[in-house]
């Protein structure tokens, strides 16, 4: 499967830190009910045959709900698992390697800070770019912070989607609204809401005004 823009509208990310008694493809699933468009497996505490089976249960669930499944880092656990792709980091494997293992079918995206590291991204094969942090964020706080200016030009500069990251919630989702973005990255805004499916819902709907240059209100 690969990813368009739509694809990217609510791009979420798990965290595991705020499943209390839930099992994390339980509340996959609640986003997905919400309307959370893609799934990326980001896991830094369990073992690889733990991750592994995460990874296809909810692998399972995406193809149920015809959603992209991405793994965050491993890219022979995609391949394992036969998930849709990977998300890479600016630290992890280099993209071409990424690619030559994975195959052109396979989605990847890659993280970027700055306009160079965009251009270098999709001259080397990505398929999305993930750009931030855009606001301040628990889940990476040694991250950088990414001004809206910079997003705009590098929402400018390249052809393939761009996705903001980092600490976006829906106070400031709509901050968003004209820099060019397909869409938004989300950790806590969805996994740490006690309703998961709504926060999810309201998430989608900001994404959607953002990305069609609007501000857009939930109820």
């Amino acid at each position: 499967m690969k990813c368009g823009e739509k694809n990217l509208r609510l791009y979420a990310v798990t965290d595991r830190s705020w499943l209390k008694d839930s099992a994390l493809e339980t509340q996959v699933e609640e986003a997905l009910l919400g309307g959370a468009t893609f799934v990326q497996l980001r896991e830094k505490e369990l073992d690889r045959e733990a991750i592994r089976q995460e990874a296809l249960r909810i692998r399972d669930l995406c193809r149920k709900y015809q959603v992209p499944f991405v793994i965050d880092d491993e890219v022979e656990l995609a391949l394992e698992t036969d998930a849709d792709g990977v998300h890479i980091g600016q630290s992890d494997m280099a993209l071409r390697d990424a690619r030559e293992q994975l195959g052109p079918k396979k989605i990847i995206g890659v993280s970027a800070r700055t306009l160079e590291e965009a251009l270098e991204a999709e001259q080397n094969g990505a398929d999305y770019l993930g750009v931030g942090a855009v606001f301040s964020t628990s889940t990476k706080p040694d991250a950088a912070d990414v001004s809206l200016e910079t997003l705009s030009s590098i929402c400018r500069a390249v052809s393939i989607p761009v996705v903001a990251i980092g600490g976006i919630k829906k106070e400031n989702l709509p901050e968003l609204a004209g820099t060019g973005i397909a869409g938004v990255a989300v950790v806590s805004a969805i996994f740490a809401a006690p309703d998961i499916r709504k926060a999810a819902e309201e998430l989608r709907q900001l994404s959607e005004a953002a990305a069609a240059g609007k501000a857009g209100v939930t109820g």
